[in-house]
């Protein structure tokens, strides 16, 4: 790790986790621990807790887990050396330049500089000649104000090979730089070319204010259509959103999601400054944790085509799930948001947003639509998907509620529809009952790492391996003796193995070995292990026993293995019935 040990205990000692986590997280206490809903993944039931005595947080629904630094990286989608960046910067501490981390630093800032500086061209070229097109497809054709472009940062790219790529270098930038900020593209033949040509230009900004990427849509026919900047060590399309930045502040009380740029720009300029895009992919998981930092109210006002309404419902679920109240626009008279605005104006914008419907309104609707129910054939496929949807609401109210709402549609009777919805009900909660059934007669599955590539080889050696860590990470007094008894060659999991041996050698050096500290020599997956290892229940009272134990079924394991760390045959052999005996002659997962 090429930030000094030292700097890293001080800054997990001047980071309380719960003052970290809780800027994020609305928390609760209950017993020793705080609980929240995950902010990693979709929830409506509090499994995300905090425990202030481990500084260490574990979600024990997506599994993901560790300390304050590992937090930071998860949440804001940074590396290792921004997390600490951040955090020492809110601790009040001064990061060392040294090392790889500080190269590291040193090319995100640059790349952030240069698009600053890109950004700032491709909005100069709009007063320009090279620039005429652009500008008239933005003020005229979309009647945006010069307010609203500038608010933006709006801009044009003309068209050119190399025009970009003359006025960086004349700035200082060279080749690597644009290519590392994806504004090139490498021809295979040692030369580049500018990426965006012809467009007009949406710069993307994050939360702090950093130029992170660019979208950029074709003037003229070229295709594609819309092009949008590569993932760069600054940039993921599928972790932030188009005017995220701006409307994260809105008074308004809910957030507008759209389809693209242009409609979030046109619903900013009519006066909803709380409409966000997202960036040239489908709607994420990741996306709708964002959103729900911000909002408990979210509207889709996607499209009214075919596509708009398929997108709309792969993102009802997912947007569904983190506990937003979720409402769909029905656009009528226009093909979008910006469409509609110019036709209609404003405030008949603001009467179809108080006219939209609840999620399971709208995806009723659309499963109506698909039907025929003079057809008495088709009626039935109605209601039983109907039923399906439906059994999927938790509400027993809702569920009455909507069922005989659509039993008034086909003609039937509400008790009828009710007892279809009940059952349909039954057959989800039966098959999630033996889902569930079978990862518990599984235990060996379960301990298992969520990576696949940290799967152990050896399940009852690693048992015992995880005895051992967790004991040191409660107590880590307890290292003095099993420093002179225990050696990493007697781990069979190479990841419990490097984590011992950072351990042994911080205690070695006088440092801190809690988990908050591990966070720049493992990965997250690895970390998200070990917190659920941690947080496993452990008799601290018992806490010397239970390490001579642990041991003792390590030295065992290890003299099954010959001098070159392979097992005997016949030891192998019976290993590995014990193993496929353990996991139900399933396979590992």
């Amino acid at each position: 790790m090429a930030i000094p040990a030292q700097f890293i205990d001080e800054l997990v000692a001047r980071s309380e986790i719960t003052d970290i986590v809780s800027s994020y997280v609305t928390l609760t206490r209950k017993g020793d621990r705080l609980w929240g809903l995950c902010p990693f993944h979709n929830e409506k039931t509090a499994s995300f807790s905090v425990v202030a005595e481990r500084q260490a947080y574990h979600c024990f629904g997506c599994g993901k887990g560790g300390g304050v630094i590992t937090f930071i990286m998860e949440i804001e989608n940074l590396p290792f050396v921004d997390a600490v960046g951040l955090l020492a910067k809110r601790a009040g501490m001064q990061v060392p330049e040294t090392g790889q981390d500080e190269s590291h630093r040193r090319r995100r800032e640059s790349v952030l500089a240069l698009n600053r500086e890109a950004a700032r061209y491709f909005h100069s070229q709009l007063n320009s000649s090279a620039g005429e097109e652009g500008a008239g497809y933005l003020y005229e054709k979309r009647r945006l104000s010069k307010g609203t472009v500038r608010r933006f940062g709006l801009g044009v790219a003309p068209e050119g090979w190399d025009n970009l790529i003359l006025a960086m270098s004349e700035l200082g930038y060279d080749k690597r730089d644009l290519l590392d900020a994806g504004l090139a593209v490498d021809n295979h033949k040692g030369g580049i070319y500018d990426r965006f040509r012809g467009r007009v230009m949406f710069p993307i900004i994050d939360l702090r204010g950093d130029v992170i990427g660019f979208g950029g849509r074709v003037l003229g026919d070229g295709q594609p259509k819309y092009l949008n900047s590569p993932d760069t060590v600054v940039y993921n399309k599928s972790r932030n959103l188009f005017a995220l930045n701006i409307a994260r502040k809105t008074k308004q009380g809910r957030m507008i999601l759209t389809e693209g740029y242009m409609d979030t720009i046109a619903l900013h300029q009519a006066g909803f400054d709380c409409a966000v895009a997202s960036l040239g992919t489908a709607f994420t998981e990741e996306h709708a944790h964002l959103l729900s930092r911000y909002t408990k109210e979210l509207v889709i006002a996607y499209d009214a085509d075919s596509a708009g309404v398929s997108a709309a419902q792969r993102a009802i679920p997912i947007l569904e799930r983190t506990g937003m109240k979720v409402r769909v626009l029905a656009i009528q008279g226009a093909k979008d948001p910006d469409e509609f605005i110019k036709a209609y104006g404003p405030e008949a914008f603001a009467r179809l947003l108080e006219q939209s419907e609840n999620h399971i309104e709208y995806r009723l609707g659309q499963v109506q639509q698909k039907y025929n129910l003079e057809d008495d054939a088709q009626k039935v496929e109605f209601l039983r998907e109907c039923a399906e949807l439906i059994s999927n609401l938790n509400s027993p109210v809702e569920r009455e509620v909507y069922g005989r709402r659509m039993a008034e549609v086909a003609g039937i009777a509400a008790d009828t529809m009710q007892r279809e919805v009940e059952l349909a009900r039954k057959r989800r909660l039966k098959q999630a009952k033996k889902k569930k059934e079978r990862r518990d007669l599984t235990p060996a599955v379960q301990m298992q790492p969520a990576d696949r590539a940290l799967r152990y080889e050896n399940v009852h050696a690693a048992r015992a391996e995880e005895g051992v860590l967790r004991l040191l990470l409660l107590e880590p007094e307890l290292m003095r003796a099993v420093d002179e008894t225990l050696t990493p060659e007697e781990f069979t999991s190479p990841m419990l193995r490097k984590t011992y041996e950072i351990m042994q050698t911080r205690y070695r050096d006088g440092m801190r070995t809690q988990l908050a500290t591990l966070a720049g020599a493992l990965s997250p997956a690895e970390i998200s292990h070990l917190t659920k290892v941690f947080d496993q229940p452990q008799s601290r009272e018992e806490s010397e026993a239970a390490m001579q134990d642990y041991l003792k079924i390590m030295k065992l394991e290890a003299t099954k293995r010959g001098g070159e760390g392979e097992l005997d045959p016949l030891l192998a052999l019976r290993q590995q019935y014990k193993e496929k005996k353990s996991f139900g002659g399933e396979p590992h997962e």
